[in-house]
């Protein structure tokens, strides 16, 4: 079977609203014209994280559009990527002295999320604790706090990828219990941080994918360092590899593109060719 008359046949394509470094709801409209996409997976706008200038509108302007938005990302503010220990040590709900603080960010968000008409929210959930860990439990509570607080608002929280191995989140989706907690799935992030296979992934957490950013990149070269994000289609994903074990699990959500390097003009070129490729791929063009 094509891709085309695959799952992926029904997946919305489109793009992560971040990438194009957008400041306002109708900079959005204006560039995803440009880039030939209605389908936007959009940033929260917390202050610290893709802020919008319509701040408390924001919501009440980007339904106002014909966008098609698929789902809402937040990130935390005092998350720090300089390299992956910096974001071990200060990503999602990994820091206990930070936990309660980023509930409070989280209730914000699910409140967004409602406003926004939508039903799924992304995040990173930070770096999650092995078996036999002693904080692997305090950790677990605090996602399953987070997890009733998005249930609460009928709303699903996905966990994006990279962070933790494929066979860890597994176990921890399994542990936890939590029929409203799913995976936001970044191939490229399982390389940047060198956590497995993408491929592989994709048949362990399969059943639990509800969205995807399309990313490619590099493993890194040294140990403890990032890898480098490249261009759609000129990593180690693998893409045409990537789309068709989605097709394999019948995947047919979002798929969007992501780019989180460059300036808007370069990021704006580097979207426009991923979403030109996948298009191919799918044989919609």
């Amino acid at each position: 079977m094509s891709l085309a008359a695959s799952s992926l046949s029904r997946s919305p394509l489109g793009v992560c609203s971040w990438s194009l470094q957008v400041k306002s709801v109708p900079e959005l409209v204006r560039l995803t014209e440009t880039l030939g996409t209605k389908n936007v997976q959009v940033a929260c706008g917390d202050p610290h994280h893709a802020s919008w200038q319509e701040c408390d509108t924001m919501a009440l302007a980007a339904r106002a559009t014909d966008l098609n938005f698929t789902g809402a990302m937040i990130g935390f503010p005092g998350e720090d990527y300089t390299t992956p220990d910096h974001i071990k040590r200060t990503g999602g709900f990994g820091d206990p002295a930070t936990r309660a603080e980023r509930l409070e960010t989280l209730k914000w968000a699910l409140e967004r999320t409602r406003a926004l008409n939508l039903k799924h929210l992304m995040l990173h959930a930070g770096f999650i604790p092995e078996p036999g860990d002693p904080a692997r439990t305090a950790m677990l509570d605090t996602l399953r706090t987070a997890a009733q607080m998005a249930a609460d608002k009928d709303i699903t929280l996905a966990f994006e990828t990279g962070q933790e191995t494929a066979d860890l989140l597994r176990l921890t989706l399994d542990e936890l219990k939590c029929p409203n907690l799913k995976v936001n799935f970044d191939p490229a992030n399982m390389l940047l941080y060198d956590m497995g296979d993408p491929i592989r992934a994709v048949r362990i957490l399969g059943k639990d994918i509800v969205s995807v950013h399309l990313k490619d990149a590099k493993r890194p070269l040294v140990k403890g360092q990032w890898g480098e994000e490249v261009r759609l289609g000129e990593g180690e994903v693998n893409i045409p590899a990537f789309l068709k074990a989605l097709a394999d699990i019948e995947f047919d959500g979002p798929l969007n593109v992501e780019r989180e390097v460059g300036d808007q003009k370069g990021r704006m070129l580097d979207v426009a060719h991923g979403l030109s490729l996948v298009n191919k791929l799918l044989e919609r063009e």
